[in-house]
């Protein structure tokens, strides 16, 4: 597994979700990056998976598990179920609401989720690497949140 894919490889834009590169059945490691370059948060899909449930969904197909799903959930900007929608929406969209905006979240004129949804989908990417299974990728995931690495802390899931 190489990091060096996390920090500088191929960007891909929630923008443009879903993408055609990302795996439909993996366990990986993804940094998530923002419009000017900051890294903003680190995340793992496919805990619990072992390479032999990889290779059967593989084979098998069905629903997408893993990477797929996770950023899928990520893009949908639905803070329910969804640790990054919430940091997303706490330290990235709340502190820029206008007092317009709240009032029309508070009279249910206006979802939080949409604008978390918005912010997502407008300003951040994301690179992956997979992994042989999600252990490997949970124990790679906590070294990029601890450091030092090359790219620094993640400004949202940084080590505590």
């Amino acid at each position: 597994m190489s990091q060096r894919l996390l920090e500088s490889g191929p960007r891909n834009w929630f923008a443009d979700w879903p993408i055609e590169a990302g795996p439909r059945h993996a366990a990986c490691v993804y940094t998530v990056w923002d419009h000017t370059g900051g890294f903003i948060y680190v995340g793992m899909a496919g805990r619990g998976m072992s390479g032999a449930d990889i290779a059967n969904h593989r084979t098998e197909g069905g629903r997408p598990r893993g990477l797929w799903e996770r950023l899928n959930s990520h893009a949908s900007g639905r803070r329910s179920g969804d640790q990054f929608c919430v940091y997303v929406a706490d330290r990235l969209v709340l502190p820029n609401l206008d007092a317009d905006q709240v009032e029309a979240i508070a009279t249910g004129d206006l979802t939080f989720d949409s604008l978390v949804r918005s912010y997502i989908r407008s300003n951040l990417a994301f690179r992956f690497c997979e992994t042989a299974d999600g252990t490997e990728a949970l124990q790679v995931e906590r070294e990029i949140q601890r450091g030092p690495n090359p790219f620094g802390s993640p400004l949202l899931n940084p080590s505590s």
